[in-house]
């Protein structure tokens, strides 16, 4: 028997219409019969592709002994994060100053008012390593909400007072200059470990995307080599790592080092938004560097996107799971990835088995379970016959497919497929793949089918085609513009532009605040116990800095002095920020360079796809925009009065729309843009 969940578009709350637990989805109904019965909310938020979030599921939520708890004492209400960031936002943020530490699932219980009192988040069946079992958290929540109500009601009020007294420093003293940014690479370089190729000394790497668009940009505006050398560090070590899929392409969420053998070892699920910010990071550095490894691998993770992540409306999916069958009937994490020798000699033969097994660091003892090893590259493929290690690659990926498939969370995030639209737009402009920008073209053709619609807003997500119930936040907008206005300057078709500016207003009328500073959610959305609010990446741009690039950018186009003005309002926290945190705010260094450079502004009056086009898009001049056509500057601001010289194709570089002398030549262009 279904519960309500039955009726959700989310893949992840679907998972859980079969549990004996009367879910509901996040909606005033629920809190209201809390009221009615007087009973605490538990709510749980989690994600499809989340492997604690799913063990927790089996343990629990398909437990009939403790669903039966839970039905009598709460209101059980579950949340797909993806779907609402807002939410997951607000009460992380909770519990994060609670316990000092976050994750999915997230537990968390609550009065009927949505107001917070206890916190957690994944809870085993029994106690065990200091945690109590989740039976015996649910047994003493009813407890004190039954005897010592005031009490709780007490501490709820405090929590969420705490919370909507917090002020953010929105960086109201300036803009980031010189000496922000160099302080900022100076804080980089002393966690970079020029050993390993890796930030910070965790355990736990996950790839610092936005960290490495920063230095590129730093590289290409300053020529330093000291930021080039920790882009390239960074980019060979994940690409060599377990972290990439060395048979399929494409990226893992994160990897742990493993102790005492020391291995780094994946956690197996594949988001949409590392391989889309990752694709387009190795594109720039092949732009900066012309690196083999840097080009192979954003065309492998391109290809990955567009094959395994596609749906048949022409968006990309949002992830695909950690765990599958292994095989034996079990759901396992990385069965699909992990190899043994036993089964490299049945793939391959006794003599490429040992030949794959030295190349690829698989061992007898086994680097992951179960004397199963991850694959990895060695730091130097010098040694290695390069046609043989393509064939033995080849034949591991087609024994590979015949394999179980880790499931996918087909639901189409907004923002992320922002963040696909730009890194294929680019890539298929730098390798001369046509078919990467019409897929590109194809994902933007939907969100302006169907998230936009015929709204005046963007919905955050959509499903088969069906734009989902919940609104577009900060970060849906400022992707999609940025992934539009990447694909306008590839395309040469104005209209991605356009499209790109009515999200843009929307971002000044509806998300900004007194100051400049930004909001996550609209002025006009659902109102939660805090309104949220953060300018840190964490493993996307934050809705912040996306918008606050996307809006520079838009102003270099059009010259629009509020765009800019709104732009330079939202950098103020990067001038707070940066030299302190640089890790956790890496696209807002990066939206700083371009800054600082003006951006460029590079109008191409010639052909789309021309020499002068191309070489455009190719510059290093960090942010950089270009507009590119032959219908004298119709579609394009910046095309205006800008024609073809003796009817050659002429490119102008300019700065606020102030130009320098025009060019008919591409290696001129290329200097004048780094290339």
């Amino acid at each position: 028997m279904s519960n309500r969940l039955a009726h959700a578009s989310s893949p992840y709350l679907l998972q859980h219409a079969d549990n004996p637990v009367d879910w509901w989805q996040w909606e005033p109904d629920a809190f209201e019969e809390a009221s009615r019965r007087n009973v605490p909310v538990f709510l749980s938020v989690g994600y499809s592709s989340c492997h604690w979030c799913h063990v927790m599921a089996h343990e629990s939520f398909e437990d009939e002994a403790t669903a039966a708890l839970m039905n009598e004492h709460f209101v059980s209400v579950k949340v797909d994060r993806e779907e609402r960031p807002d939410v997951d936002a607000v009460y992380m943020e909770a519990v994060q100053a609670a316990t000092g530490q976050g994750g999915w699932p997230m537990s968390v219980f609550m009065t009927p008012d949505g107001e917070p009192f206890y916190f957690g988040t994944y809870f085993p069946p029994e106690p065990r390593h200091g945690m109590p079992s989740f039976r015996q958290v649910l047994e003493g929540v009813q407890s004190a909400w039954t005897s010592r109500r005031e009490e709780v009601g007490e501490v709820a009020e405090k929590i969420t007072r705490d919370l909507a007294g917090r002020q953010l420093d929105h960086g109201a003293g300036g803009l980031p200059g010189e000496a922000e940014l160099a302080q900022a690479l100076l804080g980089l370089t002393r966690e970079y470990d020029s050993a390993t190729g890796w930030l910070g000394g965790g355990d736990t790497k996950f790839p610092p995307s936005m960290v490495i668009e920063f230095l590129l940009r730093h590289h290409g505006r300053t020529t330093s080599e000291g930021a080039l050398e920790i882009a390239e560090g960074l980019c060979d070590a994940m690409a060599r790592s377990s972290l990439f899929d060395q048979l399929g392409g494409g990226f893992h969420r994160y990897v742990l080092r493993q102790r005492p053998n020391g291995a780094l070892v994946p956690h197996f699920e594949k988001m949409l938004y590392d391989n889309a910010l990752l694709c387009r990071v190795y594109a720039h550095l092949w732009r900066a560097t012309g690196s083999d490894l840097a080009r192979r691998v954003a065309l492998e993770t391109a290809d990955f996107i567009v094959g395994e992540l596609r749906t048949a409306e022409g968006g990309f999916a949002s992830a695909l799971d950690a765990d599958s069958e292994d095989g034996g009937g079990r759901h396992v994490e990385g069965a699909f990835y992990v190899w043994t020798p036993a089964q490299l000699r049945e793939a391959l033969g006794e003599q490429d088995a040992v030949f794959a097994a030295e190349y690829f660091g698989v061992t007898e003892a086994g680097t992951f379970e179960e004397g199963a090893s991850v694959l990895q590259l060695p730091r130097t493929d010098d040694a290695v016959d390069p046609d043989r290690a393509a064939g033995v690659r080849a034949r591991l990926l087609a024994a590979r497919e015949e394999r179980a498939r880790p499931g996918r969370d087909d639901k189409v995030v907004a923002a992320w497929n922002g963040l696909a639209i730009a890194a294929l737009a680019e890539t298929g402009a730098y390798f001369d793949r046509p078919d990467l920008i019409e897929r590109a073209t194809e994902a933007a053709d939907l969100l302006v089918r169907v998230h936009m619609g015929d709204n005046a807003r963007l919905s955050r997500t959509s499903r088969d085609g069906r734009a989902g119930d919940n609104a577009g936040v900060l970060e849906d907008y400022g992707d999609v513009a940025e992934g539009f206005l990447a694909l306008a300057a590839v395309t040469g078709e104005g209209v991605w532009l356009e499209f790109a500016g009515f999200l843009l207003d929307i971002v000044l009328q509806h998300f900004t605040g007194e100051g400049g500073q930004l909001y996550d959610t609209a002025d006009d959305a659902e109102q939660l116990i805090r309104r949220p609010q953060d300018p840190t990446d964490s493993a996307t741009p934050a809705g912040w800095t996306a918008a606050a690039g996307a809006l520079l950018s838009y102003a270099a186009h059009t010259g629009s002095e509020a765009h800019r003005a709104a732009a330079e309002s939202a950098l103020g926290v990067v001038k707070a920020l940066g030299p302190r945190v640089p890790r956790f705010i890496g696209w807002g260094l990066a939206v700083a360079e371009a800054l600082l450079d003006g951006p460029r502004e590079v109008a191409v009056a010639g052909p789309v796809g021309g020499a002068l086009h191309r070489t455009a898009l190719l510059g290093r001049a960090p942010g950089a925009v270009v507009a590119a056509g032959e219908t004298g500057g119709a579609e394009f601001p910046l095309l205006v009065d800008r024609p073809m010289a003796d009817g050659a194709p002429t490119a102008y570089v300019c700065r606020h729309f102030v130009c320098e002398a025009p060019t008919t030549d591409a290696a001129e262009l290329a200097r004048k843009l780094g290339g």
